[in-house]
């Protein structure tokens, strides 16, 4: 299941990895860039303006698009490097942005090195993150939120026999948000809206360094992790309930939920890097993670039998949270054809502590507890893989995967411990029959004894084959790749099957005319037994069936026009017709997006290039998110 539910997530995310028209790939300057002072200059600007004309749902479009109007800065690229490698300050430089002003991914990255003297990197990003849940609860559970993130990293003296390092890491996001509550009558009360400030940091430290000796190479970190969530739910006053009929009220809820922890560790690597029949890498990674939180919720209304109800719950805890992994990997090369390779991993990860939750009735002064002290995991896996290279046309490669994983917690001093044991052997073959053409087939089956949730991996069988074709001009690829998974448990019976089928092809078709194209489809069918509460009473009889059948086509054109103009046009669809009767849970829906650029050399250093891309998305389920976007802009490509 768990590589179903991967192909899930990567289908979702297509319509945000679609390409977009803007920032402009064509180049300006000279190829051989600019000599100024012992250093070679490469360097370039894009300054734009956006427009957007947005109709129908604007909650979904900024969840999936979210460009917006206004001036930005859409790339730009500097590269200087020292001619002869002995710059005075550095020898290398290389900055680069994208989407700087305004757009709601925004990138920067740079790096500064003087050869086996110093090497700094910076990346930072900001990710304008909206989610209006409309399928969900309506609109009311939303987020708008900024993410950014930092990375800083320094190392002295690198590529030398000894170097060391230091890295700081930043992640922050904050905003505001909606949510709902359903208080007082869980069952038979209605829910009511809340407002959420979100705001969450974490924060990194590390040192380190580097030795190598003897063939050797042996990498070891200190790091120190700080998080903390300072979130908060609360009524600005009576909130409206979603039922207008309903008798039950709340005048006033606050929810303050501080959650503060630190992680600090040590990581160490060690790997070969010059013997010719053995190589090992070995990893040990140790975290002592401690947190501490409170969650103390206030609320005061009415049931729906009109009594005044005055409720404060407290959750809180203090626990350790100490992990620990190794690996080591191991591989012996006894002949120039066969290769063997044996994998060993260890993981055990605790939480220790007392976790209690209290709820205390103001009015009566009642209060129940429930308290938690333990929670421990631990795998031991172990696997052996074999390639024998007949000829440098065939090869075939087998092995051979064992996992023990054991689970145990302690609960009001009640402990309970499950295991489960997973096998696994997998084969495979490589072929090239002729030039420029690989064909690779692979197939794995699997068993497990216990299986811990209705959707892990019980019986499961997948098979994957790749061909390739590369000559010249033209290259074309295949891909096909399927996912069977049964699995029964005590309560349900579950199945899933997955299969994957994809297409791509290029031509250049001249030096001013190439081509591209790709084509995939991803079916997903899963049958699994469901539970919920309907009339005060549990239901479990009953079994929900999905399907979903996923296309996606993109077609891409790029010429110029006797090398005055550079031309751009493509055209992205994705689609999903779902199952093949109303009986089948399914979500039909249709994304298209074509685009067209259009690039003109003023002179050798400056470009103005036009561009516009169309967005629309409709769904059969909820046509209330539907929407279509007219997006255009202009920039001006220069280096000087």
């Amino acid at each position: 299941m768990r590589r179903v539910a991967i192909a899930a997530l990567a289908s979702s995310g297509l319509l945000l990895a679609q390409q977009t028209v803007a920032p402009t790939s064509e180049a300006v300057g000279s190829p051989r860039g600019t000599e100024w002072q012992g250093y070679n200059i490469h360097q370039s600007f894009e300054v734009g303006l956006r427009t957007t004309d947005i109709s129908g749902s604007r909650d979904r479009y900024r969840s999936d698009v979210n460009y917006r109007n206004g001036l930005r800065l859409l790339s730009s690229k500097v590269d200087i490097y020292s001619r002869e490698g002995k710059g005075r300050l550095f020898d290398q430089l290389n900055f680069s942005t994208l989407g700087l002003g305004n757009d709601p991914y925004q990138f920067a990255s740079l790096r500064i090195e003087k050869n086996s003297l110093y090497r700094y990197d910076m990346m930072w990003r900001q990710s304008d993150y909206f989610n209006p849940a409309l399928t969900i609860a309506g609109g009311q559970h939303r987020q708008d939120t900024v993410r950014r993130l930092q990375d800083h990293n320094l190392t002295l003296l690198p590529g030398r026999s000894i170097s060391f390092f230091g890295g700081y890491t930043r992640n922050n996001q904050d905003g505001a948000g909606l949510t709902t509550i359903n208080l007082f009558d869980q069952h038979r009360g209605t829910e009511f809206p809340l407002f959420t400030d979100v705001r969450r940091q974490q924060n990194e430290y590390r040192l380190g360094g580097e030795a190598k000796l003897g063939g050797l190479k042996l990498l070891v970190v200190r790091n120190w992790e700080f998080f903390k969530d300072d979130t908060r739910d609360f009524t600005n006053g009576a909130a409206v309930p979603n039922d207008p009929l309903s008798r039950t009220s709340l005048t006033r809820l606050n929810r303050s939920q501080p959650n503060h922890g630190s992680s600090p560790g040590w990581r160490a690597n060690l790997f070969t890097e010059k013997l010719k029949w053995i190589a090992l890498n070995a990893r040990f990674t140790w975290v002592d993670g401690t947190r501490d939180f409170i969650t103390d919720e206030t609320a005061l209304g009415t049931d729906r039998l009109g009594a005044a109800r005055n409720r404060q719950t407290i959750v809180s805890g203090n626990a350790r949270r100490p992990m620990l992994a190794a690996n080591a990997t191991l591989s012996i090369f006894p002949t120039e054809r066969l290769t063997i390779t044996n994998h060993s991993a260890f993981t055990q990860s605790r939480m220790e502590g007392n976790i209690r939750f209290a709820e205390l009735n103001n009015q009566t002064l009642g209060i129940n507890f429930n308290e938690f002290q333990f929670l421990g995991l631990r795998t031991i896996s172990n696997s052996t893989d074999a390639q024998y290279q007949f000829t440098s046309k065939a090869s075939v490669h087998g092995g051979y995967h064992y996992a023990d994983r054991r689970i145990r917690s302690v609960r009001d001093e009640i402990g309970t411990e499950q295991s489960n044991r997973l096998s696994a052997g997998m084969l495979g073959f490589r072929f090239r029959p002729i030039t420029g053409l690989s064909i690779n087939l692979d197939g794995e089956l699997g068993r497990a004894d216990n299986p811990f949730y209705t959707t892990s991996e019980k019986n499961y069988h997948g098979l994957s084959s790749r061909i390739q074709y590369k000559r010249r001009t033209v290259t074309l690829s295949t891909h096909f790749k399927s996912n069977y998974n049964f699995n029964s448990v005590s309560l349900f019976a579950h199945s899933a099957r997955s299969r994957q089928y994809s297409f791509d092809g290029s031509w250049q078709a001249a030096k001013w005319l190439s081509l591209d194209a790709s084509y995939s489809k991803l079916h997903l069918d899963t049958l699994t037994g469901i539970a919920y509460f309907a009339n005060l009473a549990l239901i479990d009889t009953n079994r929900s069936w999905y399907v979903s059948n996923l296309h996606t086509v993109f077609a891409g054109l790029r010429t110029s026009i006797r090398g005055r103009a550079d031309l751009f046009a493509g055209w992205s669809r994705v689609q999903d017709r779902g199952g093949p009767n109303l009986a089948v849970t399914n979500f039909p829906m249709i994304y298209h997006s074509p685009m067209m650029r259009f690039s003109v050399p003023i002179n050798p250093k400056i470009r103005w290039n036009a561009g516009y891309q169309f967005y629309g998305y409709g769904e059969r389920l909820m046509p209330v998110q539907n929407y279509r976007g007219h997006t255009a802009y202009t920039s001006l490509l220069w280096a000087f």
